[in-house]
């Protein structure tokens, strides 16, 4: 009964382990997801920043708009990369990572743009909130939710 026990013991204590380490690996690849976004803002590349989101993402941006899908979200950030968004860069930082299920997390990011946008110095701060799938492909985007922050005195 003894050898029993410890066996079940041993079993759980290498359960747990290979939970957490699963844990850590997906946290870690949800984080290069958020670094992947950031790298495509700084690069000003559409394709690269919407990389991270699944085919048929939903993507809510700052002002209200949504759009829906990956080539969308490339698209739209590509232009916007040309244009008005052309001179600045972000800095994202994963404030959390929830496990809601073993294949779906929610991530808060704040992310930080700095630089010249029409001719007019930028610095804004946002809250993101991003719902992550594990699907075959691995982890991606399924929904991005972007919230403007307006500090006292400003941005």
């Amino acid at each position: 009964m003894k050898q029993i026990s410890s066996l079940i013991i041993s079993i759980f204590l290498t359960m747990t382990t290979i939970a957490q380490t699963n844990d850590t690996k997906d946290d870690t690849q949800i984080r290069g997801l958020v670094k992947t976004i950031e790298n495509g803002w700084s690069a000003k590349d559409g394709k690269l920043f919407a990389q991270p989101f699944s085919e048929n993402a939903d993507y809510v941006v700052v002002n209200g708009m949504h759009l829906k899908g990956r080539v969308a979200i490339a698209e739209g950030h590509q232009r916007i990369f040309d244009s008005f968004y052309k001179e600045t860069n972000i800095k994202a930082e994963v404030k959390s990572i929830r496990f809601i299920r073993k294949d779906v997390a929610i991530a808060h990011v704040t992310s930080h743009m700095t630089g010249v946008s029409n001719n007019q110095q930028v610095d804004t701060r946002s809250l993101i909130t991003l719902t992550i799938e594990k699907t075959p492909e691995g982890w991606q985007v399924a929904a991005f939710q972007n919230t403007q922050v307006t500090m006292p005195g400003g941005n």
